[in-house]
Order: C-alpha cells, then structure tokens, then sequence
C-alpha cells in the first residue's frame, strides 16, 4: 500500500522542472531531471493480526488431524512453536483474555487442537491421567451416604418381609393347621372314636363357635403358644395354678385363651361381643350354649382371679357354669387383656341336633 503524498508548494514536481545542463547542451536537447524520491509521510506500523476496517479470514482447517492452521503458518495445525508465537502476540503465554478477533481464533484453535488430540486417543500425562482418575473415584462422604442408603433399603426391605410374614403368612398357615385339627376332630366324631377325658397338651377335643364372629376354630389342651395358639386354635386354661373346668363339670369357669392379631386372630373381634351373644361349644357328645353376660375391656396379665370358679369383676356372685375368653389389648401389642363372660343357657346332645344358635 502506497501512501499519498502532498504537492510542493510551487504547483509543480520535481520531475516536471526542465533544466539546462552541460550534457543536456552537448546534446542539444532539453533534458528533466530525474524524479526526486520523497519520504513517505509518516504512517502507524500495520498490525499483523487487525487491519483496520477489515475482517480477518478465518484460519484454514487441517484436514488431516482436524485442528485449525494459524495464519501465517505452512504447517496445518500450527504446532507448539504457532501457539507459542500467538501467545507472545498476545502478550505473552498467560496473558488476560483475548481483546480481538484473532486472538479469539487463536484461542479456538487451542480448543480445537485440545479436542483433537483426546479424540485422536493421544495419552495422557501423568497429571491428567491422576486427575481423572481422581475425579471417577468417589468421595469418602459419597461411599458412606450408599452405604448407609444400603443399609436402610435392607433394613426397610427385611421389615416390611416380616411384617408380611406376621400379618399375612402366619394367619395363611394357622387357619391351614387349625381347620386340618377341625376335620380331623369332626372325623373322629363320626367314625364313634371315643375321646380320653383327660387330653395331652396341644390336643383338640372340642370346637369353639362364636356365630356373630363368624368363628369356627378348634379347642385344643393348654395354652402353649408354639403347641397351641400359633397354630391358629383356641387353648384351654387346663394345666398347673391356672385349671380351669371343663364345659360338662356341673359348676366351674371354662377358661379360654387366643390370639387377637396374626396366627389366625380366633379373637380378633371379640370386643364386638354384646350381651346375649351366643358362644357355643360343640365336643364328641354335646353342645354347650353360652350367652355373654359382661367385659372388662383393660386388665393386668396378671389378673388370674378372672379365671376363677366365681370370676371377679364378671358381675356373677355365686359359682354356676361359666365361660372366660381371654387375650390381649391393644391390637398388635401385649400389654393388656381384654375378658369376655358367658354363662350357659343349654346343655344339648348331639343327637338332638344343632342348637338354635348354630341354625339361624
């Protein structure tokens, strides 16, 4: 680029004054003198990397390896030695950020080749490969919140088996047990097999009916609850200080004990007893109808006087023939009992046929 250059003052050049000299005499011609070579008026040095009013080209690509050729550069990608020369362009390697348009495609083609060689599968130095390999380990804090999340989903997961277990699975197998106990004491019944009068723990010799319960569940000896209760069926207050009678002594009290929750809950409903409600025992020979008389909804497990010939608190005052059912209250805890009392009302042989209570 040529700069302008301003006239003389005469109006004329130096190259278009004619002059006379001693060879242009011998010549007999007019001569001119040469043109005269002016300085260039002064002008700011161009700036490599921006002209003014000029927008830069973009660096060409490497189609090779992908990375973007400085400008200026034979070599596509540039190199260590091109990056190194824009940073000193730029004021050196760590300079502040990029204030024009090529040091901006100076800094993409730092980006490009970046990319371009961990695409290409370059390995990585000592540091980069430590600091990724810091950044896929996990923190301690990080291990301890999984495995504390570990331990409450397998603590959650093995509760919510056992509570499966308890409310569903042992009432699926009690009723299983205790209708087997049923069919097989009904069995016996029919054939004339005769029943000892005295009966071995854990064995069935009657069946406990509670029409508006809908309850039909065998009578077993004793109170046990592996032997017993947990096998869904209704144990009978018959061993060491808590004997109770038996439904055909003429006077005394017919103890009996079940569960209220899970292992079949014979007892579940009982609080739903009323006065005048039939309970009804049916043995080899007899049925034995009850009406309820009273309840003590809350008790000590260590009441036993309940038991009793003449039970306390049942509201009866002389001994007659009387039936207790016990178990416990709340629902689903131990804490308490809950007593229901009955008195009997019919002595009826079986032979007679089902009593009135177990007909309607």
């Amino acid at each position: 680029m040529t700069a302008l250059r301003p006239e003389r003052e005469t109006g004329a050049s130096y190259g278009d004054q004619p002059y006379e000299g001693s060879g242009a005499g011998a010549l007999g011609e007019t001569a001119f003198l040469p043109p005269v070579q002016e300085p260039p008026a002064f002008l700011p040095p161009i700036d490599e990397e921006t002209v003014a009013l000029r927008i830069p080209d973009l660096p060409p690509i490497s189609a090779s390896a992908g990375t973007v050729a400085p400008s200026g550069t034979g070599t596509p990608g540039g190199g260590r030695a091109a990056r190194r020369k824009a940073a000193k362009r730029r004021g050196g390697r760590h300079g502040g950020a990029p204030e024009s348009a090529a040091e901006e495609n100076a800094a993409l083609n730092a980006a490009l080749n970046n990319a371009a060689s961990t695409a290409a599968g370059r390995p990585l130095s000592r540091v980069e490969a430590r600091r990724q390999q810091r950044l896929r380990k996990p923190s301690p804090a990080v291990m301890a919140s999984r495995a504390i999340g570990e331990v409450f989903i397998t603590t959650g997961v093995l509760m919510l088996l056992f509570v499966t277990y308890q409310l569903w699975w042992t009432n699926v197998r009690a009723h299983a047990q205790a209708g087997s106990e049923a069919s097989s004491l009904q069995k016996d019944w029919a054939s004339g097999k005769r029943a000892p009068g005295v009966f071995a723990p854990g064995q069935g010799f009657a069946i406990l009916h509670i029409p508006k319960l809908d309850v039909v569940a065998p009578i077993a000896e004793g109170v046990s609850n592996k032997k017993v209760l947990d096998k869904g069926m209704v144990g009978h207050y018959g061993e060491g200080a808590l004997k109770t009678a038996m439904p055909q002594d003429k006077t005394g009290n017919f103890g009996l004990a079940a569960h209220r929750n899970t292992h079949g809950e014979p007892f579940r409903y009982i609080n739903k007893l009323a006065a005048g409600d039939a309970v009804v025992v049916e043995t080899q020979d007899e049925y034995f109808v009850y009406k309820v008389t009273s309840m003590l909804p809350v008790t000590s497990p260590s009441n036993v006087s309940v038991l009793d010939a003449v039970p306390k608190g049942s509201g009866f005052t002389k001994p007659g023939r009387y039936i207790t059912l016990t178990t416990c209250t709340p629902e689903f805890t131990s804490k308490y009992r809950l007593i229901v009392w009955g008195k009997m009302v019919e002595e009826r042989p079986r032979s007679k046929g089902k009593p009135d209570a177990l007909v309607e």
